[in-house]
């Protein structure tokens, strides 16, 4: 059994609230990330997608002059005991590719949809290998 805990990121990059667009934009390239959580001096308030900086810009907001705090709203979170296949299901029910992973009110991770597939190819490859080994001829030499 895996579970959220086994494969998610520990190092997650936050934001507070006042950062413009801009500046989150930048962030994320710098260390070459898809997101950002948006925190309201220790609080976890929001994120921010390189999705979402798309939509602003093509919505007409200056990235210059419009701060992160747009995107404050409920989060869709997930706990680092969570089985995997669970916190998989509430993203696809929400309809998100990132969950901040949460213990209280302390973050703690980011699971993505990328760690989920990555994590199921890991499975499947050992699976097959499994497989391959308990079917092989004693006298098999490859």
């Amino acid at each position: 059994m895996i579970y959220v805990k086994d494969i998610m990121t520990t190092n997650v990059r936050t934001v507070p609230t006042k950062v413009t667009i801009v500046e989150a934009a930048k962030t994320m390239a710098k260390f070459k990330i898809g997101s950002l959580v948006i925190v309201d001096g220790k609080k976890a308030v929001g994120i921010i997608t390189e999705g979402d900086v798309s939509k602003c810009v093509g919505k007409g907001m200056d990235p210059r002059k419009t701060s992160v705090a747009f995107m404050k709203k409920k989060l869709v979170t997930t706990e680092p005991g969570e089985r995997l296949e669970t916190a998989a299901k509430t993203m696809a029910d929400a309809g998100v590719k990132k969950l901040p992973v949460m213990e209280g009110d302390q973050l703690v991770g980011m699971l993505t949809q990328t760690d989920i597939v990555n994590a199921s190819f890991s499975l499947v490859t050992s699976l097959k290998e499994m497989v391959r080994a308990r079917y092989r001829p004693p006298d098999f030499e490859p």
